[in-house]
């Protein structure tokens, strides 16, 4: 047993039996590497990786392999989803020395951490010869080593800050639809050709924006291709190819909670029976597969079960016939594609068209997930990710809130209960990780406060609870104070963090909001709240790299993009207060949530408070409870009917 039995990661765990001598990231193996006087090989990949699996199973688990590693290096074992920091900034050398990236990543470093060659996934034969040739080039020309080493620190931390400058204006927004019409599939959907990614920050932007043709064409696809789950709700990390047929089979939290969010505002923006339908059971598979018992949601599903990529999804037409007998399956089998769209003659399951016989449907539907559960299920990552977490406590309160799903409202209360209860110390900090109710060491970094403070006030605007703001803004403090670069953006790190060989900074988007733009999106919701010109400014001054790639890279921009058309079209403000017990007050902040309003905020008081500001000095009419449509605190006349909200939220 190695130095991982303890860990609070699952993919640490993993390792734990390996005869590697593996040691978590930390002083104590650097130490041993100085000592040893022998350099650092560095590990780092995650839970739900396919191929971090088969190169654990080819490599790690080989006694021979192991040998040559713990003789010759202090080996280090990382989950990237615990410590993205180290991640980023190996990934930024393994980038720079390969031209390409992915996991598992291998990094050989020098004691001091400098890494001097760098790879990803290597079979076992290569991998061994690199063992031993990393070694003899240590032992022999160690000079050209560290040269090698020093040199490719001084070039990662060279100014690469994307030029920056003031709120993005309409023309910046609009340069940036053409540049996003530019790589437009309009067959499929989506941007790009394979494999293709949920694009769901792009989406967002699109759907703020007014834009219906690449926002719902990409919608519908995704959610009739075989990248969704239609059984079981949900969605894979990504499609193969171009036409969302068939997935890379993990499936990850932070995916479906955007994407929970994204089909519930597209169902508000006019996307019908098949948005709510998607929102309903992404959101109940969440709620089903990756709730824990302290009432958080689990980072990963594998896409591996019995050894085997995508097993426990796909199906053949003998098996639909076995489960469903020969009339239902032979139908199924038409229904949903199964032509041998993946391996062995598997198909991952589709429904390009609506059931012509939705009862039918239905309970076809419920025998195969039956039958389904029936067999080895993937591997599950059950440790809890702050930043994650405040994506759903986002995406389910809003979507509780949207179809009058009380139990989904409860579950984003639930999660922001152990949040507030475990992850949040006594100074305000707050830390990335927990499992099974513990905490882990590792400091949360920028997304982290950003995520979950975005989460945490649009839990507020449902609930109308204080004590949710409060905390935002408490976050929302350290952000300002802790992450700030001077320049207005912030690092992904604070200032008081564990020192790597650089600093990591990243404005752009990648499978989540890049923590810069969302923080600025947290901050100017925080303002619009509070009247607070200071949070205001700095989310302003964090969207100035927007107009940058508005031009040529808007894909990698999709979350600021969507912040900057909130912060241009205001945002709205609504303020809604009544009597808790008197249905008129529900009804009018029920209206408030419905409305397709880019980056609507809303505040909801009784007339016990002035927290938050927006509340202060505004009260029931005539005895009526009242809701006040604003933009920068300046009110229109308050409003007592549903039909006169909406007709204000709509002009």
């Amino acid at each position: 047993m190695n130095r991982l039995k303890d860990a609070t990661s699952p993919y640490l765990l993993q390792h734990a039996a390996n005869p590697v001598d593996w040691h978590p990231w930390g002083e104590e193996a650097f130490a041993e590497a100085r000592d040893r006087d022998v350099p650092l090989l560095i590990s780092v990949g995650y839970s739900a990786c396919h191929w971090c699996h088969v190169m654990a199973h080819e490599s790690f688990e080989d006694a021979e392999t192991a040998r040559l590693m713990n003789e010759h290096f202090v080996n280090i074992k990382v989950d990237r989803e615990e410590r993205p920091d180290v991640d980023a900034v190996y990934m930024g050398a393994t980038q720079a020395m390969t031209r390409q990236g992915g996991w598992p990543m291998t990094v050989f470093a020098t004691p001091e951490g400098h890494p001097f060659y760098c790879g990803t996934y290597f079979p076992r034969p290569h991998f061994r010869r690199l063992l031993t040739e990393v070694h003899n080039v240590w032992t022999g020309d160690r000079e050209t080593v560290l040269r090698q080493g020093a040199k490719v620190v001084e070039a990662l931390n060279q100014s690469t800050t994307l030029p920056s400058g003031p709120l993005p204006d309409e023309a910046a927004l609009a340069r940036a639809l053409d540049n996003l019409r530019a790589s437009f599939d309009a067959a499929n959907g989506g941007f790009g050709g394979a494999p293709k990614f949920p694009p769901s920050m792009v989406l967002e932007f699109l759907l703020r924006s007014g834009e219906r043709e690449m926002s719902g064409g990409t919608l519908e696809a995704m959610a009739r291709g075989g990248m969704y789950d239609q059984l079981g709700g949900g969605f894979a990390r990504y499609s193969v190819d171009a036409e969302w047929v068939v997935p890379h089979f993990e499936k990850m939290l932070y995916d479906n909670a955007l994407l929970l969010r994204v089909y519930t505002h597209w169902w508000k923006a006019g996307g019908g029976d098949l948005a709510r339908r998607v929102a309903l059971e992404s959101a109940e598979w969440m709620l089903r597969e990756l709730r824990t018992p302290e009432g958080g949601f689990a980072s990963a599903l594998d896409a591996d079960s019995e050894g085997v990529e995508g097993r426990f999804y796909v199906w053949t037409p003998e098996e639909l016939r076995e489960a469903l007998g020969d009339d239902d399956g032979r139908w199924a089998a038409g229904l949903f594609e199964v032509t041998g769209t993946f391996e062995h003659g598997t198909s991952v399951l589709q429904l390009l068209t609506d059931p012509d016989d939705p009862a039918r449907w239905a309970e076809v539907r419920a025998r195969l997930l039956a039958a389904r559960e029936r067999r080895v299920r993937p591997g599950r990552d059950d440790k809890i990710v702050a930043s994650w977490n405040g994506l759903a406590i986002a995406a389910l309160a809003e979507t509780g809130a949207v179809f009058e799903r009380p139990d989904l409202v409860a579950a984003a209360t639930a999660a922001a209960e152990l949040l507030a209860g475990t992850h949040v110390v006594d100074d305000g900090r707050l830390l990335r990780t927990s499992r099974d109710g513990r905490a882990g060491a590792n400091a949360g970094v920028l997304d982290d406060y950003a995520n979950l403070a975005e989460g945490l006030i649009s839990l507020y605007g449902v609930t109308g609870e204080v004590r949710w703001l409060r905390l935002a803004g408490s976050l929302l403090e350290t952000v300002l104070d802790r992450f700030a670069d001077g320049a207005g953006g912030f690092y992904d790190t604070a200032d008081d963090a564990q020192r790597l060989f650089q600093r990591p900074q990243d404005p752009t988007d990648n499978a989540t909001p890049s923590g810069q733009y969302a923080a600025a999106g947290a901050l100017l919701s925080y303002a619009a709240l509070t009247g607070s010109a200071r949070h205001r400014e700095a989310a302003h001054a964090a969207l100035g790299t927007v107009s940058v790639l508005a031009t040529g890279h808007a894909r990698f921009a999709g979350w600021g993009l969507a912040v900057a058309r909130a912060a241009l079209d205001g945002p709205f403000e609504v303020a809604v207060v009544g009597p808790a017990d008197d249905p008129r007050t529900g009804a009018l902040h029920r209206e408030a949530l419905l409305a397709d309003v880019p980056g609507l905020v809303v505040a909801l008081g009784h007339g016990d408070g002035a927290f938050p500001a927006l509340l202060e000095g505004r009260g029931p009419v005539d005895g009526a409870p009242a809701a006040y449509v604003c933009k920068g605190f300046t009110c229109r006349m308050p409003v007592t009917t549903v039909e006169a909200l909406r007709a204000e939220l709509s002009s």
